[in-house]
């Protein structure tokens, strides 16, 4: 058989998790939330599972939560979508990337992505006859260079993928950024498909610059948000999408042949819980609380970093401390040391390694304090 995408393998984050539950390390690899959920919110669940709401949803997410989520981005960021035409509820934020990617592109044509990138962008451009276009980020600013962007910019280009705050690296890409963005994209026919599932996770007083904010790249943008990086519920798989009417009705087109409609107790159950506001606007302190414990408690480790702008996503660079792969030293440190990280060269197509580390600090404090003591301790 041939494969459609034969130099994929199982993902860095499935071996490390293996070699984490093997070896019995502290795991600050795989990016999930180690503590649980407002219980509010499951009673919520409940409640609508007793309430009869257990059958199918319409294809584009139940109205209430649809008209929430629509009130929420207007109040946070200024545009306002139709809750009708413009947004649908998807099954958590990958499958809103893949199947943007597969109602836009076509065959032959080019995306732009930045490395190091989330995993899931390059396959579904490929699995859709696209073309992978990167553009390199660098630790430890991983700052987008537009003027090299602008020349890989041709008559194939069909979308630019942008991801803030980043994963992996934290940065959070500034007004300024976002600027030059529309410069580029606006009166052309490519599309932007920005990823911010960490939305609410800036620190230090930042300000999350969604393209929302910037009416004429919100007009050529395809958005995609996630409940679970925000509720800390990554296993219910539901985020959303939004996006201009004509781009969204051929999302819907790919949607309903592909999970046609998601979860629906918990799509009511987030609606309602949803009108608090303090549930989502107090988050940013909350994880940078869990920020600043564990550099607290790593400040006197042989490492080197700059505190993420956000995401829950620390990088630690041992430049200096150690000439092994990346790759090689988080297999070694989760074996002899009992940590387990994800080295940041799976992020990059051809691996650059630049001797970084990518830490997951979304645990109690009781995992955090175990991890920087063996961190302190190398």
């Amino acid at each position: 058989m041939q494969s459609k995408l034969p130099h994929i393998g199982t993902t860095i984050f499935s071996q490390m998790s293996k070699l984490s539950v093997e070896q019995n390390a502290v795991n600050l690899g795989q990016g999930f939330p180690g503590f649980s959920i407002d219980m509010h919110l499951g009673k919520l669940v409940e409640k609508y599972i007793r309430k009869g709401h257990n059958q199918y949803a319409p294809m584009q997410g139940v109205s209430e939560l649809r008209q929430i989520i629509s009130q929420k981005i207007e109040k946070s960021y200024g545009h306002r979508y139709d809750f009708n035409e413009e947004i649908t509820i998807t099954a958590g934020g990958t499958q809103a990337i893949y199947t943007a990617i597969t109602a836009l592109v076509h065959e032959g044509d080019e995306v732009i992505l930045f490395s190091p990138a989330y995993d899931c962008y390059s396959p579904a451009v490929e699995l859709n006859g696209g073309s992978c276009v990167w553009v390199e980020l660098y630790y430890p600013e991983y700052k987008i260079n537009w003027e090299q962007l602008q020349k890989k910019i041709n008559h194939r280009t069909k979308m630019i993928i942008i991801n803030t705050p980043h994963n992996p690296s934290g940065t959070c890409l500034t007004r300024e950024d976002m600027l030059q963005l529309e410069k580029i994209v606006v009166g052309s026919d490519i599309c932007v498909l920005s990823d911010e599932v960490y939305e609410h996770l800036v620190f230090d007083q930042g300000r999350h610059e969604s393209v929302t904010r910037f009416p004429a790249l919100a007009a050529q943008s395809m958005v995609v948000y996630s409940f679970g990086k925000t509720f800390h519920n990554t296993g219910w798989k539901m985020g959303y999408i939004c996006g201009p009417a004509q781009w969204m009705n051929e999302f819907r087109k790919v949607h309903q042949f592909n999970v046609f409609s998601c979860n629906t107790p918990v799509q009511y159950a987030l609606a309602e819980y949803m009108e608090d506001e303090s549930k989502y606007t107090g988050l940013a302190n909350f994880y940078q609380e869990k920020r600043d414990f564990f550099l607290d408690g790593i400040s006197d480790s042989r490492f080197n970093f700059s505190p993420t702008q956000g995401t829950y996503f620390q990088l630690l660079s041992y430049d200096g401390m150690y000439k092994e792969k990346d790759t090689d030293l988080a297999i070694r440190f989760t074996k002899d040391y009992k940590i387990a990280s994800i080295p940041c060269s799976a992020f990059y197509p051809d691996h650059l390694d630049q001797h970084v580390l990518r830490f997951c600090f979304a645990k109690d404090e009781e995992t955090l304090s175990r991890a920087a003591r063996i961190l302190s301790g190398i």
